[in-house]
């Protein structure tokens, strides 16, 4: 069975300018900023509401594989939704540092990227990236 997420054309600047209520616009702009910046990769749209960054191949013992991007976010009404930072060595303790967020199996949930600290959130960006880039060398 095929990922369904994967890259298309549309430019992630036109797609956070659609995005509501304004808060969640305003924070996913600042996000995009500081992924760009964190990761040294243009943003890059993956299905229809997934910002993603740079990308990697995955394969699973089953057999089951696909190409992601190493990090990325959504948007989400409720809260944002951060991809690929939990899956490194410093994660936890940077976690620790971050400021009021949720967590799910593979995912951070923040309900106001005010409340967090960004430096940290670089931090965890940066490190998840390049941590995915050395898993593919």
């Amino acid at each position: 069975m095929p990922n369904a997420t994967v890259p298309t054309d549309q430019d992630p600047r036109d797609f956070l300018a659609q995005v509501e209520p304004e808060r969640r616009r305003l924070e996913g702009e600042r996000l995009l900023g500081l992924m760009e910046e964190a990761t040294g990769q243009p943003a890059v749209m993956w299905g229809a509401s997934l910002v993603g960054f740079g990308s990697y191949t995955y394969r699973y013992a089953s057999g089951h594989g696909g190409t992601i991007f190493r990090v990325g976010f959504a948007p989400r009404k409720a809260a944002i939704t951060l991809y690929g930072l939990k899956d490194h060595t410093d994660a936890g303790p940077r976690l620790a540092e971050l400021g009021p967020h949720t967590g799910g199996v593979g995912c951070i949930y923040v309900k106001n990227l005010d409340a967090i600290d960004l430096d940290v959130l670089a931090l965890l960006v940066r490190g998840a990236y390049e941590r995915r880039k050395e898993s593919e060398v």
